[in-house]
């Protein structure tokens, strides 16, 4: 194999990927967040993934405006009072030492034993701010999830979940089931996602599809209907903001894609789109 297709090994891989950006951004004298766990959790790995990877830091605009929405969107989940956060292939996420939160709130990680076991390591030293708990799962073993989902909706009664980075690599029909399974809850209110349009699915599928395929990682889902995807499956949308639009409002987003805003209204089919939603149980 050659070097570049050696650089992404696993899907865990990414996560160093994702921390990079962030320490990136922390860097920056105008950051629009501060991660001081970023660095060490991305690791010369990440650097390397970022330096070696064609285009391995050209996007560096979407994973910013990625990251500062799902800062707002779960700060506001839990200012309107919720008991239990939930990330969802949580990744090298940072969130529950550096954001603001009570140290009553209840915080809890799943992910692949590899990525909780090298996160456990790096953040030994390091407290978080809430009550912090790890799981280690794959989240396709839907029977597993099941378990967890409904072992948590007996223990909290207004549970915020979020899924950054994760939906892209199921299908449409695992991503309706992972939908469905989340909805059965009744104690699970909120769950805010990332999503690409199908336009903006192919583009990363030809950009960086070949080195992920390699990893096991493939992109897979890009719903046409957008956040609407979810409706039939119990949740509704109730905020969309895309990366664009906010990297642009932030000065992060390069010159040769602001023709491309105002973002159009309806489907985005043939645009290139990227965002956050909100979503809110039925």
């Amino acid at each position: 194999m050659t070097e570049q297709q050696n650089l992404v090994r696993d899907i865990s891989d990414t996560a160093l990927w994702v921390a990079y950006f962030r320490a990136r951004e922390t860097q920056r004298p105008d950051g629009l967040f501060r991660d001081p766990y970023a660095e060490k959790l991305a690791g010369p790995k990440g650097y390397e993934i970022a330096a070696k990877l064609p285009d391995g830091d050209k996007h560096e605009w979407a994973w910013v405006a990625r990251t500062y929405l799902f800062d707002e969107f779960m700060a506001r989940e839990i200012r309107e009072g919720a008991d239990l956060v939930i990330n969802l292939a949580a990744g090298l996420d940072s969130r529950p030492y550096r954001m603001d939160v009570s140290p009553n709130l209840r915080w809890v990680e799943v992910d692949l034993p590899q990525l909780v076991a090298y996160k456990e390591e790096v953040l030994a030293n390091d407290k978080p701010k809430c009550k912090l708990e790890r799981i280690s799962l794959d989240l396709s073993d839907r029977d597993a999830r099941r378990k967890l989902f409904a072992k948590w909706n007996s223990e909290a009664k207004r549970i915020a979940v979020m899924t950054e980075g994760l939906l892209i690599y199921f299908t449409p029909e695992e991503v309706a089931s992972f939908a469905r399974d989340l909805a059965d809850g009744e104690h699970f209110v909120s769950w805010v996602i990332d999503l690409a349009s199908p336009f903006q699915l192919k583009l990363m599928q030809s950009n960086m599809g070949k080195q992920l395929d390699q990893a096991g990682a493939p992109f897979k889902f890009g719903p046409a209907e957008g956040a609407e995807f979810f409706r039939p499956c119990g949740w509704l949308p109730k905020d969309v903001q895309g990366f664009l639009k906010t990297a642009a409002k932030f000065n992060r987003a390069p010159a040769e894609l602001l023709s491309l805003l105002p973002e159009p209204k309806g489907p985005m089919t043939r645009y290139p789109w990227t965002g956050i939603a909100r979503l809110q149980k039925q």
